[in-house]
């Protein structure tokens, strides 16, 4: 792994280590030349230092890697440790730039993008990382200046992935380098699928859900979809890779397409999501689906039923009123007289015996 670890070390052998870090804080080569850089680029590029990386104990390394590329920074260490990288910043312009260098903590956004916390918002592992040069970078023309700088893990750091960035700014510009960074102990993969829901019809269905990682490593999810109908089979979807890596204790608002969704059918859909080191979760949701224009007759056919109804209701009661004269008296009787019985109601109205 490409990673420069530094094991806990004695204070003094420590401070030695730190002043050579600082001695060596920046220094420039030739940078590469620009490939027609668009106007909204920097001007300038940032990404982790190409070539020896070595592992320290004290000021005396005990391994060398050859010379690699890296699109991340990798680190680990227990609690307690100090870790070393370096950072490469290139020039492609004819202008001297001025770059200010951070540590950010870093996070998933709603959707699960990867994102970095403001200056003044960090707490975790972005504000471990330092710089021993100080953090403002004067870069000359055509030239690539590389920095070291140091992660410096707390001694009660808990166990697993603690997601950071490097960060470099200039005018307003921000251009971040992911650091991997890992503290040695137990590792937990553990997730939740909450809030599933089924949104659209047809082609355009899809099955909304929330991702939770209640795990202390970052996790890279497969889902899955299963679908049971009442009028029969419904198709679902097979196990896929999500473009998302979940970070620890972070929670993401995703959907899935789902065009096997039926035209018409009562369907329970069951979300599955599986990620390395064994975590595995469900989250089912019951949905109707009713074509709208056999539902919209439907409707329509109840309206025009309720309402011959009432008008049968009202006719009835109405022929009955008028049978009876006022004042209440029934045919054949006078006040202060009985009349005759009357004859059971089916035969007054013709119904047979």
């Amino acid at each position: 792994m490409p990673v420069l670890h530094v094991p806990h070390v004695p204070h003094a052998c420590r401070r030695a280590g730190l002043v050579l870090l600082a001695a060596a804080a920046l220094y420039a080569v030739p940078a590469p030349p620009a490939y027609g850089a668009s106007a909204d680029e920097p001007g300038w590029t940032a990404e982790p230092a190409a070539g020896q990386a070595v592992a320290r104990t004290g000021d005396r390394p005990f391994f060398t890697r050859p010379f690699f590329t890296r699109p991340f920074f990798y680190m680990a260490g227990t609690a307690g440790t100090v870790l070393e990288d370096r950072l490469a910043l290139a020039n492609t312009t004819d202008q001297e730039h001025t770059v200010t260098l951070r540590g950010a903590d870093a996070y998933n956004t709603a959707d699960g993008a990867f994102a970095v916390r403001p200056a003044a918002g960090s707490t975790g592992a972005g504000a471990w990382i330092s710089f021993g040069s100080g953090t403002t970078v004067r870069i000359p023309p055509r030239t690539r200046a590389v920095v070291p700088f140091t992660v410096t893990v707390p001694p009660s750091s808990p166990p697993g992935d603690h997601p950071a960035a490097v960060v470099a700014t200039e005018a307003g510009r921000e251009v971040g380098v992911r650091v991997h960074l890992r503290v040695g102990g137990p590792a937990l993969a553990a997730l939740t699928v909450e809030d599933v829901a089924v949104r659209g019809r047809g082609a355009a269905a899809v099955v909304a859900y929330t991702l939770v990682n209640r795990g202390n490593v970052a996790l890279t999810p497969e889902l899955s979809l299963r679908a049971e109908g009442r009028l029969g089979d419904v198709p679902g979807r097979a196990a896929r890779a999500l473009p998302v890596e979940l970070l620890p204790g972070q929670r993401v608002e995703l959907t899935e397409p789902w065009p096997g969704a039926p035209v018409l059918d009562q369907v329970r859909v069951t979300v599955t999501v599986t990620a390395p080191g064994g975590a595995r979760a469900e989250g089912s949701a019951s949905a109707w689906f009713l074509p709208w224009r056999a539902a919209g007759w439907t409707g329509l056919g109840l309206l025009a039923l309720g309402g011959t109804t009432s008008a049968a209701l009202f006719l009835v009661r109405g022929r009955r009123t008028r049978r009876e004269p006022p004042g209440g008296e029934r045919p054949g009787e006078t006040p202060g007289r009985p009349g005759p019985t009357p004859a059971p109601e089916h035969e007054l109205t013709g119904a047979s015996r």
